[in-house]
């Protein structure tokens, strides 16, 4: 990664001097790791600033209103990881340590606080050796749960390898120095054996006229524990102890230094696989084969073209994934490889701005990360309810629950938390759900599990109560459409219920929901008829669908071939037996005659292109008098898209309420419902219904 200018040039120095003996060791090599990477001097400044918070708090609350956003973000960010950290140490993590690794990047806003995150910590295990033995299996416990896993999928691989053996060095000495014994040597002549064995290919593919990249490590001590566990094999059994990868321009190279690896050492045949013909099933692509080196020890060798690299490196077959034996989801995976992605890719002539803006289009999460009061990490999908939250702890939290606090504020039970609040459910002794839960507008609740649950508790409950509940949904919604309740019989068939009971339970369990329910009241009431909107004759409305007959609503019509009247013509309607509105011209002879004889058969047309519908309807809406809240009414009727034809206000001074009739144009009828649930959420306005017979 180039080095940055740092953002905050104008300040001073972080004052490390003050720092004592063992942490101004551990800030040397941290600065000394993050040099080694490229890292940027606000990353570099960063690092030295929270080291000196840790013994004088007040030197960077002095410096840092002057500080750049940039660094307030890398050194706070340092700051909210110890919350991790602390949950880390408070409870046994085997279990969370996925969880906690989650938070973590969910809570980071700086890509680059990973680097400060993972080179502090490799400089405090280098030093761990000092510490007193619970203090060390506490530090390698957490480096082996949070640290070593996140330098793996972030692709530092160096830092990975020596974050993972000091781990294992101070979790299970007597295994580490068991393995360290069966390998015989020390890691530098290991090293120096691989070192060997480069040279010797790279002479090979040299003489044969092939150009390839030859890179070369020692297999590390934990490396080859884990292989041993996983696949439950001696050490003498292992092949890849030592390992050679080559890189080379194209798929021919590969097979093409192949013959030269099989060449120049004894192949070990069962150990060969192909992967670049049969990728595996993440698309991982390469060339295995295991040899017998010099001095008769094995050497795996891995074989691929810079694109495979890469790829293994940055997309979908990260090793990672079949490394830890991690699935994920697919949205966790593509965060992690666009960060890792970033941290590589940085330029010079990047603006935080620009990249910010970038990652939060590409990492736009579909989970949120809460914490439980004992520091459990729960996922929960986004937008999710701190309700939502107590029925995924247990259903009965959920039954019992009756409030919330997150970071300890109480919250409403609709509240939507973000990730890394800590969630405290506040319950009762007996389970209480409500049923008002179940409505979706409401807000409640935004998960189906947590809808399930409590749709079975309420099926559990006794039917009379369920009944009761449906009962009073039913009613509350026909008495503010004004449905009479002999309009209802047809009611459960229109829900496809089997009947009235059924309708009530379903109703009451949520199965039916408001806006169902609402639209099939609407459709029991008659058709109002529309009241037409004047308009001008437009010059394509020839068609006898383009007629409006004035006073009777729409009719079958048909032109008259008689006299073939065109848009624009005076016209006159004459009523036939059976056959709708025939329509003449005003000065049709023929008309003339049938005036004549049928006068009253005679109405009058026009013509109209595009007829506008509206319904008039008339509703109530009272409420208890204050200052404009008749203004209030009026603008929720006028921004709805309704037209008030007619107002009507009577104080009631001695209740101190007030109540409103209006007759409204509504283009759509179906409006009406949403209208009335909009003034009854107006403040002091207690009920809005429509009128009988309105």
């Amino acid at each position: 990664m180039p080095v940055r200018p740092a953002e905050s040039a104008c300040l001073p120095d972080p004052p490390v001097a003050r720092l004592p003996a063992r942490q101004r060791a551990t800030w040397e090599q941290t600065d000394a790791l993050l040099a080694s990477v490229g890292c940027d001097e606000d990353t570099r400044a960063a690092s030295g600033w929270y080291a000196v918070t840790q013994v004088d708090p007040d030197a960077w609350q002095n410096i840092r209103p002057r500080a750049s956003e940039a660094l307030r973000r890398l050194v706070e960010g340092q700051q909210q990881a110890e919350r991790v950290w602390a949950l880390h140490a408070a409870r046994d993590a085997a279990g969370s340590a996925e969880g906690l690794r989650r938070l973590l990047l969910a809570i980071i806003r700086d890509l680059r606080v990973v680097y400060l995150l993972l080179a502090r910590q490799l400089a405090r295990m280098r030093a761990a050796a000092a510490l007193p033995e619970p203090e060390r299996r506490g530090l390698a416990q957490l480096t082996r749960d949070i640290h070593a896993p996140l330098a793996n999928r972030l692709g530092i691989g160096q830092w990975k390898w020596e974050l993972e053996d000091l781990a294992f060095r101070y979790l299970q000495p007597d295994v580490y120095h068991r393995i360290a014994a069966l390998l015989d040597e020390r890691r530098a002549a290991r090293e120096d054996w691989i070192a060997r064995c480069v040279g010797q290919l790279r002479a090979a593919l040299a003489a044969q006229g092939v150009e390839a990249d030859v890179r070369g490590r020692a297999k590390h001590i934990y490396s080859i524990w884990r292989k041993m566990q996983r696949k439950r094999v001696g050490f003498g059994e292992l092949y890849d102890i030592r390992a050679l990868r080559v890189i080379t321009r194209s798929v021919a190279d590969c097979y093409a230094v192949l013959g030269v690896v099989h060449g120049l050492w004894p192949i070990i045949p069962q150990e060969f696989d192909d992967y670049i013909a049969r990728p595996k099933g993440n698309d991982y692509r390469s060339l295995h084969t295991a040899v017998i080196g010099p001095d008769g020890k094995t050497l795996e060798v891995q074989i691929r073209t810079e694109d495979m690299h890469l790829g293994a490196e940055l997309g979908v077959a990260a090793h990672w994934r079949y490394k830890e034996g991690g699935q994920g989801d697919a949205a966790y995976q593509a965060r992690v490889a666009w960060m890792r992605k970033l941290l590589e890719t940085r330029a010079d002539d990047e603006d935080d701005a620009t990249l910010a803006a970038e990652l939060r289009a590409e990492l736009a999460e579909d989970r949120v990360y809460l914490l439980t009061p004992k520091g459990e990490v729960l996922d929960l999908q986004a937008g999710a309810t701190v309700l939502d939250f107590a029925y995924h702890v247990h259903t009965m939290v959920g039954h019992r629950c009756r409030g919330a606090k997150v970071n300890g504020r109480i919250v409403p039970l609709s509240h939507q938390p973000a990730s890394g609040d800590r969630i405290d459910i506040l319950t009762a002794r007996d389970p209480a759900p409500s049923r008002d839960w179940l409505s979706p507008h409401l807000g409640y609740l935004n998960t189906a599990s947590a809808r399930g649950k409590l749709r079975a508790w309420f099926r559990r409950e006794d039917l009379a109560a369920n009944l009761a509940a449906g009962r009073l949904i039913l009613e509350r919604e026909a008495r503010r459409l004004a449905v009479p309740e002999d309009k209802l019989e047809r009611l459960p068939a229109r829900l496809h219920r089997k009947g009235r009971d059924d309708l009530l339970v379903a109703l009451a369990l949520g199965e039916v929901s408001a806006a169902q329910l609402i639209r099939a009241l609407l459709e029991t009431q008659p058709v109002p008829v529309p009241v037409q909107q004047p308009r001008k004759p437009s010059p394509d409305a020839g068609k006898p669908g383009a007629l409006m007959v004035e006073g009777v609503g729409n009719l079958l019509t048909a032109l008259a071939r008689c006299c073939r009247p065109l848009p624009g013509d005076d016209v006159c309607g004459y009523v036939t037996r059976g056959r709708g509105v025939t329509v003449h011209r005003a000065d049709c002879a023929a008309l003339a005659r049938l005036r004549a004889r049928n006068p009253e058969r005679v109405i009058e047309v026009r013509w109209q292109s595009a007829p506008d519908r509206a319904y008039e309807v008339a509703i109530a809406v009272r409420g208890y008098d204050r200052r404009e809240l008749q203004r209030d009414i009026t603008n929720v009727i006028t921004n709805s898209g309704a037209r008030i034809v007619a107002s009507d206000s009577l104080s009631h001074r001695d209740l101190g309420e007030m109540t409103m009739h209006l007759t409204l144009r509504l283009h759509d009828f179906g409006e009406l419902s949403t209208l009335l649930a909009k003034l009854s959420a107006l403040p002091n306005v207690t009920e809005a219904r429509r009128l009988a017979g309105g």
